[in-house]
């Protein structure tokens, strides 16, 4: 696909070349200095969700970007903000992180294979301060206990053999032995920083916030007392400035940060975000996963801490994963299935009740496929009416902004009325972690109650005793589900959520609460992406369509 070059892309958003920092012809880097400019535009946040994903997911990102293309086509002026590709997945099972088809953000493959190297920066700065934690035990400047140490190593790829590792054996010259980790570099705590703070002096309090285990007398150890918060914030300084780059007809698109939805928060950065409400009139953005995981973080830690808030969700749908919610086995969902097809249907209702309960109208979209049929698009249509909410089909894959201009009419009306929603939260932040807990769980995911193990409820009563209890809570759980349990499909009732581990994320600002069997670091699948390779200098194999 050809692209404009990426100063015109600016030049249509309002950004002057001395705003921009070039890597190469079609991406750059935008300076902080935008964001202080006069004549700043009141953009209008629209947020992309969907509803329970199956395993091959909805294409909320397709969704997204084609959305942004057809308020575009309507001659508004509109800029997506995505997360960063992260490279576990792309050579796991779900490939490219960019959209598809005539839909996509380009140039494709550099955002997927690293982009500007944001996620490689936050990775060494995730090990640095690792190594300089390690340093400090090995000479023993440091009141930390090595029993107690929580700050793990991470890495940007799908390696289940690195979860649990013994470190510093070989003998004394080679550090204290102990045992750690690895989680996947979107699921480190830095990565969460980068993506919630708002400047550069933020920033630096974030990363001094962070904390690495406790001292033997209990006491909490964070970052700014191993000398870590200068050098791990040079080592950003470059990572935290929004990429620009360009839908592929040509409209600005912010990729930045890349946060995991079930194991963070699931946003983009909201530096980008607050970029794009300052220079455009429409600004989508999308939250990982379904409404129950990236929507629910979105609002409740993104939107809470940033000041933001949407004028609209769009729910992202397909009938492939409505028939996997109703009961159709794998293999089948592509078929007719009008029976499993209503069955599903009980999944999209559950979330645009969640979506009502932060007092927020919806659209939904339904992503369509090759051999969708007719009757079953206008079933899912008829039924969205007689929930008394807007639905349209978006076929921004195979027609680009032709396929989801009737959806951006849909959005358009929705965010150009009077109706301006204010912010609305399931709990307060000096309610008690159970009971946080027990609202997402009751609200966003229909169980009954959470059980917390008894280490969780432990190191609760500790963050509490430390004086970490006015935090929002970040569940991590299964997306193919509204259980903890993947298989437990459509709109289950009667069931417990249970939390088996609470991990401190004060620089984030949030507790994260693993529940079910989610572990931070992927495993590669059994076939993994092998077909990706490098053709006459072209990658291909990157995406479906290679």
């Amino acid at each position: 696909m050809s692209t404009r070059p990426i100063a015109d892309v600016g030049e249509e958003l309002g950004l002057r070349p001395d705003d921009l920092v070039p890597f190469g012809r079609r991406v750059a880097k935008v300076e902080l200095s935008a964001l202080e400019r006069r004549g700043r535009r009141a953009g209008r946040l629209i947020l992309v969700s969907a509803m329970s994903p199956d395993r091959a997911g909805i294409g909320k990102t397709t969704v997204s970007v084609g959305l942004s293309m057809g308020l575009r086509a309507l001659g508004r002026r509109a800029v997506v903000c995505l997360r960063e590709p992260s490279l576990g997945p792309v050579f796991g099972m779900k490939g490219g992180g960019t959209g598809g088809g005539k839909a996509q953000v380009q140039p494709a493959d550099t955002i997927n294979l690293q982009l500007t190297g944001d996620i490689g920066a936050v990775e060494s700065a995730n090990n640095l301060l690792a190594a300089l934690v390690d340093n400090a035990l090995h000479f023993r400047t440091t009141e930390l206990d090595p029993c107690s140490v929580t700050w793990r190593r991470v890495m940007d790829m799908n390696d289940r053999a690195l979860r649990n590792v013994v470190i510093g054996l070989g003998g004394r010259k080679n550090g204290v032995t102990r045992e750690t980790g690895f989680d996947i570099t979107a699921a480190s705590e830095v990565m969460a920083v980068l993506a919630l703070a708002s400047s550069r002096e933020d920033l630096e309090q974030r990363l001094g916030r962070i904390v690495v285990g406790r001292a033997r007398d209990e006491r909490f150890l964070t970052a700014a007392e191993f000398q870590a918060v200068s050098p791990m914030s040079v080592v950003l300084k470059d990572a935290l400035l929004p990429n620009l780059v360009q839908t592929s007809e040509g409209g600005p698109a912010l990729v930045h940060a890349g946060p995991f939805a079930n194991l963070a928060h699931g946003c983009s950065s909201v530096i980008a975000t607050r970029l794009g409400l300052h220079l455009a009139d429409d600004v989508v953005t999308e939250a990982g996963f379904g409404f129950d995981l990236g929507g629910e973080k979105f609002l409740q830690i993104k939107c809470r801490q940033a000041g933001l808030w949407p004028r609209c969700v769009v729910l992202a749908v397909s009938l492939r994963a409505l028939k996997a919610h109703g009961g159709a086995k794998r293999k089948a969902c592509r078929e007719p299935n009008p029976e499993a097809l209503r069955a599903g249907l009980a999944n999209l209702e559950h979330h645009l009740e969640s979506v009502r309960r932060f007092g927020l109208p919806a659209v939904v979209a339904i992503n369509t496929f090759a051999g969708d049929t007719t009757d079953e698009l206008r079933l899912v249509e008829e039924h969205s009416a007689g929930l008394g909410v807007g639905c349209a089909r978006c076929d921004g894959y195979g027609r680009g902004s032709a396929g989801t201009v009737d959806l951006a009419r849909e959005v358009a009306a929705v965010v150009d009325g009077d109706d301006d929603p204010g912010p609305t939260f399931l709990y307060p932040l000096e309610a008690s972690y159970a009971e946080k807990m027990r609202a997402i769980a009751r609200g966003v995911y229909g169980a009954d109650d959470v059980h917390l193990e008894l280490a969780a409820r432990r190191e609760v009563e500790r963050l509490v005793e430390a004086g970490y209890d006015g935090l929002p809570v970040c569940m991590a759980k299964t997306p193919f589900s509204l259980t903890d349990q993947d298989k437990h499909k459509g709109r289950p009732s009667g069931f417990t959520i249970n939390v088996r581990e609470v991990r401190l994320q004060a620089g984030a600002g949030f507790v994260v609460a693993l529940t079910g069997e989610i572990q931070t670091l992927p495993g590669l699948p059994k076939e993994p992406r092998g077909e990706i390779r490098l053709e006459d200098g072209q990658v291909r194999g990157l995406l479906q369509e290679d």
